[in-house]
């Protein structure tokens, strides 16, 4: 099945290292709101934490009482950092395999273009035909997340 993919393109003052260190404050996390009927995250804790980040595994607890994994996969603060979602709960769990979410930097000479893109792997036509209204949902989220973070610049 062909994965979804949604991206967020924006400009931050702050330079990569600093939003990279800020993206390991899980105590921030709960900043995600979420959109609409998308649960934000309630709070997320380290379950392991790995020397260079890549393997590290950050457990989520969401705003509707469901929960996932979240699992460094990339690390490099200058260009790239790669989460992969994953043990996700009923009902989820059934529509899809993981999501990947890639923050990119880019530095500019008034501070860092940031893209924050997701892609999401469904299990079959049904969790295609449920992921795609959601992904529309995640974009906004990610916009209203990027915006709340502007503010803070």
């Amino acid at each position: 099945m062909k994965p979804i993919e949604i991206k967020i393109t924006g400009h931050s003052q702050k330079s990569s290292q600093v939003m990279c260190m800020e993206l390991l404050d899980t105590d921030h996390w709960p900043e995600f709101e979420g959109y609409s009927i998308l649960p934000g995250i309630k709070q997320a804790h380290f379950e392991t934490k790995t020397p260079g980040w890549v393997g590290s595994r950050i457990k989520v607890q969401n705003t509707d009482g469901s929960s996932h994994v979240e699992q460094i996969i990339e690390w490099d603060a200058d260009n790239r950092v790669s989460l992969i979602f994953q043990e996700f709960e009923p009902p989820l769990r059934h529509l899809a395999a993981h999501f990947i979410e890639t923050w990119e930097f880019s530095r500019l000479e008034n501070g860092t273009e940031v893209s924050r893109s997701m892609t999401m792997f469904p299990k079959g036509l049904l969790g295609w035909l449920i992921l795609f209204p959601i992904s529309r949902l995640m974009k906004k989220a990610f916009e209203k997340n990027a915006s709340q973070q502007s503010n803070e610049d």
